[in-house]
């Protein structure tokens, strides 16, 4: 359900400014990154949060 909601406000938003949509989820195998990615993500953080990993995506969201 989350993942067609984001697809949903992606659609909505075709002629705004993209928002920067991270994803923060207990899934932290790598396909679940890919998978938010290629869903619409900016960027994946798992928990347990791996701080400097957060830092990069935040930083990257930012510039």
């Amino acid at each position: 359900m989350f993942l067609k909601l984001l697809q949903k406000a992606r659609i909505a938003e075709e002629n705004a400014k993209k928002s920067q949509l991270q994803a923060e989820q207990a899934n932290a195998f790598e396909e679940d990154r890919k998978m938010a990615l290629s869903k619409g993500m900016n960027g994946h953080i798992a928990k347990l949060i791996d701080v400097k990993n957060m830092e990069e995506v935040l930083m990257s969201v930012l510039r």
